[in-house]
């Protein structure tokens, strides 16, 4: 089994920023990518960025490209997703999730393995 927990989120205004943090551990040997979804109330759970294991990959949604970046820091198992510009169309509770295929990344089935979620709320 794989353990992901978040944690970073908060409320902050329009135009600020905000960095989330997973930490996966566990079975890590078995994940090759992670990602990060989201859902806003009433919404369905919905991609917002994928890197896989090795860092040589990432990818984001339409909607947040230019704004948000994923990195990672393999030594520590964890990885971030730094978000700038933010709107009041982020405000969602965020997701963490680790994936064994390396492919599919924008698709939530693609993950076996998820966090309990952080809220993010984003003020006007």
């Amino acid at each position: 089994q794989v353990q992901v927990v978040e944690s970073g989120g908060g409320l902050v205004q329009a135009g600020g920023s905000l960095r989330l943090s997973c930490a996966a551990s566990g079975r890590i040997f078995s994940i090759r990518a992670r990602g990060w979804f989201r859902q806003a109330p009433g919404k369905e759970r919905e991609f917002v960025a994928a890197m896989t294991r090795s860092g040589g990959s990432t990818y984001y949604a339409d909607s947040v490209k230019g704004r948000f970046t994923m990195s990672g820091d393999s030594a520590e198992n964890m990885v971030y997703l730094q978000m700038n510009s933010l709107k009041p169309e982020d405000t969602a509770v965020y997701y963490c999730a680790a994936a064994r295929p390396d492919y599919g990344l924008e698709h939530s089935s693609s993950y076996m393995f998820w966090g309990q979620g952080t809220q993010v709320t984003v003020s006007s």
